[in-house]
């Protein structure tokens, strides 16, 4: 370990003086995710300078994060202007990795192995995590193959430069299939609406957009629209080209519904990257919905995944506060017709420590913070003004449910395991639902009771990598919620 670490330290004397800067990803390159932390591959800092060492970092598209594996046997990154390169032509274990200029020479030679190792032609060494590491800045080496887990890498494509959440899970292997928010776009590309607003004073309406491409909410609109008189939104437009827009309970899209109302537009205000947007700010009375089933979402045991930005602020212990797969019936069909998130103070088993709120998924007939209807002790509660809420199911057999404060950190593990009892196969329907639970908002039905409050969120096909999450958490912490 002497070895390893003297390496280090030499390498980072040489580098001290780097500056920083990015440029966008090329079109032939992968991510390089390792098995052990689901982070990427990263050139530290981002800096095209020769000597900068190679390190874990969250994945976030950046080209200092693209590879190429070239026909000459090279490791190319930075738009290929820069080799991987074991360290001073060194074949020992603990050599430092570093990007380099491309030369040619043996210690710019890499072979990509069946077991997703990755060794120096060279050296027959491996590229390693320093120790095993999986925290963000750990240094990428050359070590003894030993084929664990901090030695093995996954490839998948790059997500663009500006990408959003839904680019992310698309360069997952997990497309979106809805992507919904009041406050900014969710694909890097993004120029439609986010969503609408009807004033009471005559009741016009007027949509909502983006400042520009990928960028934040055009707040400045809605104020000047909503000027002297009061306003609701409508609905909240589907980004991902699917149709799979959000009305609210009882308008004329979702008619039959006698409990739900429109949010208040102006509730709630706040920054993202530094310009002023609004929430949509539910409370008691308050429900979206649409039936997707046709336009993508998942149904049946098909796998999905799904996130949200959330408040830890505003809650309550009412049914339900929801964002996810749900009946298209809008009643409580079936143990498995849901697929949802929940986010609130409810405890429906009892043994819930603490006051809560915890991030729970709301599978019908029941709201799980794990596997059995006992509380998870990797649970806790998230109380943060802004925190971010995750959930994926396969369909069959194992679900995870993931929380983390929105504005730093990565995200918890609260349960990685199997479905409940009962919920194998999922029956799901393939509605969406936002802000309510899933008999909602017909006579009879009592799930229109909670608060909560909505930024952003999206839905996808598949059952998303830890990888992919770990960077959709860092593109929402990156987006800059204040």
């Amino acid at each position: 370990m002497t070895i390893r670490v003297r390496a280090v330290l030499v390498l980072a004397a040489v580098v001290a003086a780097a500056l920083t800067g990015a440029v966008p990803a090329s079109a032939a390159s992968t991510s390089l995710t390792s098995a052990a932390s689901g982070r990427c591959l990263n050139v530290r800092g981002a800096v095209d300078t020769p000597g900068t060492p190679l390190e874990i970092r969250d994945c976030t598209g950046q080209a200092s994060q693209a590879f190429e594996f070239t026909a000459a046997g090279e490791l190319r990154t930075l738009n290929g202007t820069r080799c991987v390169d074991a360290y001073g032509n060194q074949t020992a274990p603990g050599t430092a990795v570093i990007s380099w200029s491309c030369t040619g020479g043996a210690n710019q030679q890499w072979r990509r192995n069946s077991d997703g190792t990755i060794t120096g032609v060279q050296s027959g060494l491996c590229l390693d995590v320093t120790g095993a590491g999986t925290v963000n800045g750990t240094a990428v080496i050359l070590w003894t193959c030993h084929g664990q887990s901090n030695q093995r890498w996954t490839a998948g494509s790059t997500p663009p430069s500006g990408a959003g959440p839904c680019d992310i899970y698309a360069s997952g292997g997990t497309p979106c299939v809805a992507a919904h928010s009041t406050v900014r776009a969710l694909y890097g590309s993004y120029t439609g609406n986010l969503y609408q607003v009807r004033r009471a004073s005559d009741n016009a309406t007027r949509n909502v957009g983006v400042v520009a491409a990928g960028g934040a909410a055009d707040a400045a609109a809605q104020d000047s629209f909503c000027a002297s008189t009061s306003c609701v939104i409508t609905v909240v437009y589907d980004q991902s080209g699917r149709g799979n827009d959000l009305w609210y309970q009882g308008s004329s899209v979702v008619p039959g519904s006698s409990q739900s109302s429109p949010a208040k537009a102006t509730s709630e205000s706040l920054t993202v990257g530094g310009r002023k947007a609004y929430s949509l700010y539910i409370n008691p009375g308050n429900s979206y919905w649409r039936d997707g089933h046709l336009t993508g979402v998942p149904t049946g045991s098909a796998p999905e995944g799904m996130y949200m930005v959330t408040s830890g602020t505003h809650v309550n212990s009412g049914c339900c506060f929801d964002y996810g797969n749900s009946e298209t019936t809008r009643m409580a069909d079936a143990a498995g017709a849901m697929d949802a998130i929940n986010f609130g103070k409810q405890c429906w088993f009892g043994g819930c420590a603490g006051t809560g709120p915890w991030v729970q998924a709301d599978l019908e007939w029941g709201l799980y913070p794990g596997g059995s209807q006992t509380w998870n002790p990797n649970q806790r509660a998230f109380s943060s003004k802004f925190v971010t809420a995750v959930l994926k199911n396969n369909g069959t057999s194992r679900f995870a449910i993931k929380g983390s404060d929105a504005q730093s950190g990565g995200l918890t593990t609260l349960w990685d395991g199997g479905l409940p009892n009962g919920y194998s196969p999922m029956k799901k329907q393939g509605a969406i639902v936002l802000g309510s639970g899933g008999d909602c908002c017909k006579p009879g039905g009592g799930a229109n009771l909670s608060a909560g409050t909505f930024y952003e969120g999206a839905m996808v096909a598949g059952y998303p990598s830890d990888a992919t999450e770990n960077a959709v958490q860092a593109n929402v912490v990156a987006a800059g919620y204040r």
